[in-house]
């Protein structure tokens, strides 16, 4: 690719990316009007927060596994659901253990517990063809939520589990507050690391492995260790993930497994774009508008008055956003080109040095 190509189309990148956190700040900027003003209630914004926040944690554990490595897994909701019962089992005085203990012993405990199951799945499957793993996770999410269902004295079945702890009782700030400064800071972490490895040697071994599997092998990578190292990072990512929706929703059942969480992350990090961090994010946040948004479409006057219940088309507003990223943005809205070099050469390839400068892709072109 010449040099001239190379600076055109990271303008027009640029450009584009411009514009697409220009409206999430409109967005923003309106949201928080409608807080002053009276016409969002705060404890609704900021369980919003708090929802795009986890679904953000997910969405990095999907693109660990799928955008870096090329491991598809469609128990996205076990892992999550694996994280969540840790979490209430050993935090609520009323559950079948009734332990009480502090939420720490629960972020640990999935943390733990998720890193074994992802590891006995991986060992049978990554040493296998893609399509292998797809099928043993599809039917993993299955099993763990029928197990949680049945096993009653464990997990209390279709009972549920009530009395979850807040997770920092003695914040002097409100329940809603505290789960979403927790969750933000978490993302914030977890973004930073991910960020951070993706740049390294490991995470270029991924991005190879991903491409051509072969060429790893021959340069004398163990693949299958990068890829079960890929699968138990995502895979404790989402658990983390499960654990801080326990405390945010304080109630958890066996119907919170379903397999429609797994089919939201997937649209998150496709639509941000596979292999970005940064569209893992805007991903996360552009379903739950959406999926949020819609549930007060039947409020607006003009509809209303149709006598139309468009709120339950949801999922069909989240398909055709799809249909039209994928028609005019196969890349996502946030391709991962930029955010793989590190930003000293960026500046030195940018920089007049009495030569040409050469194009620095960071591996993805």
């Amino acid at each position: 690719m010449s040099v001239a190509t190379w600076v055109n189309e990271t303008l027009v990148r640029d450009k584009s990316e411009r514009r697409i956190f220009a409206v999430l700040g409109l967005i923003t900027v309106l949201l928080v009007v409608g807080v002053v003003t009276g016409v969002v209630g705060l404890s609704f914004l900021l369980f919003q927060v708090s929802l795009v926040g986890m679904y953000a944690l997910l969405s990095l554990g999907l693109n660990v596994q799928w955008g870096y490595a090329g491991l598809i897994n469609f128990s996205v909701a076990a892992f999550w659901g694996l994280g969540a019962y840790c979490a209430a089992l050993l935090t609520a005085p009323n559950s079948p253990l009734g332990l009480g203990l502090h939420p720490v012993f629960g972020f640990l405990a999935a943390i733990v517990v998720s890193a074994l199951v992802a590891i006995l799945i991986g060992i049978p499957t990554l040493r296998l063809r893609e399509d292998y793993l797809a099928i043993a996770s599809l039917g993993l999410a299955e099993v763990i939520r029928l197990i949680i269902l049945n096993e009653r004295q464990w997990t209390a079945g279709s009972s549920g589990i009530s009395g979850i702890p807040a997770l920092i009782p003695w914040l002097p700030l409100t329940r809603l507050a505290t789960t979403a400064s927790v969750v933000v800071v978490l993302g914030v972490l977890i973004y930073l690391f991910l960020r951070r490895t993706h740049r390294s040697p490991w995470g270029r071994v991924l991005r190879t492995i991903r491409s051509d599997e072969d060429l790893a092998k021959a340069l004398g990578k163990d693949t299958y260790q990068f890829k079960m190292q890929a699968f138990v990072i995502g895979s404790v990512i989402m658990a983390i993930a499960g654990a801080f929706y326990a405390h945010l929703n304080l109630y958890l059942d066996p119907s919170d497994l379903v397999p429609l969480t797994t089919f939201y992350i997937w649209i998150a990090v496709i639509l941000g774009g596979t292999g970005s961090n940064r569209g893992a994010v805007v991903g996360a946040a552009v379903v739950i508008a959406i999926r949020e948004g819609t549930r007060f479409i039947n409020d607006v006057p003009a509809i209303g008055s149709l006598g139309l219940d468009v709120a339950p088309l949801r999922l069909l507003f989240v398909g055709v956003l799809i249909i039209l990223i994928m028609r005019y943005r196969q890349d996502g809205l946030l391709p991962p080109k930029d955010e793989l070099i590190w930003p000293a050469a960026k500046d030195k390839a940018s920089a007049p040095s009495g030569g040409s400068p050469k194009p620095q892709t960071g591996g993805d072109d």
